[in-house]
């Protein structure tokens, strides 16, 4: 069973390549639109570090100074598996400790205003890939929901903290177990974070996660809650990485 595929008593057949002159950064941040990644492109000044390799072709690294440190920034594949072997493979590219992931998420809760900031505190392992990284449990602890929660209150945002409910399934999301989840205090929905932690876990780094509602589930039908081409208030609102990048100097020191 998928269960107990957790072995940290043998050795991995299949290794990431880590570099040991990967360029240092202070954070490496985690986007899943390319429409925000076009953003970061025209405002910052941002150098090609390097490309994370797959059958989909290269993706780029890109690296830029703000506030005097040094950031990475790429455009992550969706899903736990392909978002974690991103981050496994960008040690061939970059050599950090911090990841900040954020992207928008469904909302399980209809009480949750829309644009509010959702920090998640555990995530339901609704994936496969965290059962290969940690022990098998419903949860999984986002470690640094806290240090998370203490940068949006010092900034000013509007947040709330609460579970997530991690997925591979997004078609499958099916009335019961959203009736289930949000029973256990899942207040969103996405389909990485799970995963995004057991990784850091396993491979002693630190993961920085928040998620702004975008869908609402909590309802008699499903809501998208966005126009065609919007991206204000959505997972393409540029304000977002902004949010992220003064999390991930706050995290770096």
């Amino acid at each position: 069973m998928i269960t107990g595929s957790f072995d940290n008593a043998t050795e991995a057949i299949c290794k990431p390549y880590k570099n040991e002159e990967a360029k240092k950064v202070d954070a490496c941040i985690l986007t899943f639109s390319n429409e925000i990644l076009q953003y970061v492109l025209e405002a910052y000044d941002c150098t090609k570090i390097g490309d994370l390799y797959s059958a989909n072709g290269a993706k780029p690294v890109y690296g830029f100074t703000y506030k005097g440190k040094e950031f990475a920034v790429y455009m992550s594949f969706i899903g736990a598996p392909g978002c974690v072997g991103d981050m496994e493979d960008s040690v061939s590219v970059i050599s950090t400790n911090k990841f900040i992931e954020f992207g928008g998420c469904g909302c399980l809760n209809k009480e949750i205003a829309r644009g509010k900031v959702m920090v998640p505190t555990e995530a339901y392992r609704d994936e496969g890939t965290s059962y290969h990284y940690a022990p098998a449990s419903d949860y999984i602890r986002v470690k640094n929901s806290e240090k998370v929660a203490e940068f949006m209150e010092q900034a000013g945002l509007p947040y709330v903290k609460g579970r997530t409910w991690t997925t591979d399934a997004l078609y499958r999301e099916t009335r019961g177990n959203f009736e289930k989840r949000k029973s256990e205090g899942c207040i969103s929905v996405e389909m990485e974070c799970a995963a995004v932690q057991a990784v850091c876990d396993l491979r002693g780094w630190d993961a920085y996660c928040f998620f702004t509602s975008g869908d609402l589930l909590d309802a008699p039908k499903w809501d998208l809650r966005m126009e065609k081409g919007q991206k204000k208030h959505s997972q393409h609102d540029p304000g977002h990485f902004e949010i992220a990048l003064e999390l991930a100097c706050y995290v770096a020191g």
